[in-house]
C-alpha cells in the first residue's frame, strides 16, 4: 500500500464515524495536497454557530490561494465543530484549529503561497492568519473594526461578511487573548489536545455547528 493510500485509509477510518450531516467527502481531509479545487470567481459560505447564523462573502480575485483553501475546507466540512478560541473586542475574533488533534496535524504543516494584499483589513473583511511570509494553513480571522494597520504585514483578504455582522459581534469574549499573553486557550495545547481541551478549560466559548458552500 502506498503512502498516500494509507493516509487516505486512516482518514476514512477516523472520519467514518461522523453524523449523516457531514460531507459525504468528510474524509478527504485527513489528505490535505488532494483538496485543491478551483473556487468560483465569487462564492459564498455560511456559518451556523452556536450564536446565530452569519454568511461570508469570497472574492476569488481579492486572494486566490486564500479563496481556493477557504473554499474546500468550508466544502469538505473542516470548519464544523471548531471553536472561536481568540476573540479580541474591537479587533478581531480567530478560528480554524480543528477540534480533533489527528487532524490539526494532517494540516499543520499545508501551507498555501502568500497572496498580494489588494483590498484592506476593514471591519467584517476576513483573512488568513499568519506567522510570517508563506504559512497560511487554516486560521482566519474575522475583523471586528478597521484594521488598515495589518495590511502592510501581508495579511490578505478574501471575503468579508455580508450578513450575521450582528452575530459575529456577540461571539464570548470573556476570555480574552491567549496564553501565555492573556488567559485564553493555548494554541499549542488546541493542536495537540483539541476539543477536549477547550471544553474543560474553556466551556463558554462558541462555536461552528457547521460551515457549508451556498448554492
Amino acid at each position: 500500500m502506498t503512502i498516500r493510500a494509507i493516509v487516505l485509509f486512516t482518514a476514512a477510518l477516523l472520519f467514518g464515524a461522523v453524523s449523516a450531516q457531514a460531507p459525504a467527502n468528510a474524509a478527504n481531509l485527513g489528505d490535505p495536497s488532494s483538496l485543491n479545487e478551483k473556487a468560483p470567481a465569487v462564492y459564498k459560505a455560511k456559518f451556523d454557530t452556536s450564536k446565530g447564523t452569519f454568511v461570508i462573502e469570497v472574492h476569488r480575485d481579492w486572494a486566490p490561494n486564500g479563496a481556493d483553501r477557504f473554499y474546500n475546507l468550508v466544502k469538505n466540512g473542516y470548519y464544523n465543530d471548531v471553536r472561536f478560541f481568540r476573540v479580541i473586542s474591537g479587533f478581531m475574533v480567530q478560528f480554524g484549529i480543528s477540534g480533533n488533534p489527528d487532524l490539526s496535524a494532517v494540516w499543520r504543516e499545508a501551507r498555501i503561497p502568500d497572496d498580494a494584499v489588494k483590498e484592506s483589513n476593514q471591519r467584517g473583511y476576513v483573512s488568513f492568519a499568519t506567522a510570517g511570509p508563506g504559512t497560511r494553513t487554516t486560521q482566519v480571522f474575522i475583523n471586528f473594526g478597521n484594521n488598515a494597520g495589518l495590511d502592510g504585514q501581508g495579511f490578505s483578504p478574501f471575503g468579508q461578511v455580508v450578513s450575521g455582522m450582528d452575530v459575529v459581534d456577540a461571539l464570548y469574549n470573556g476570555y480574552g487573548e491567549g496564553a501565555p499573553s492573556g488567559r485564553g486557550p493555548a494554541q499549542g495545547r488546541m493542536q495537540t489536545e483539541g476539543n477536549a481541551y477547550l471544553l474543560t478549560d474553556f466551556p463558554k466559548l462558541d462555536y461552528i455547528k457547521k460551515a457549508t458552500i451556498e448554492q
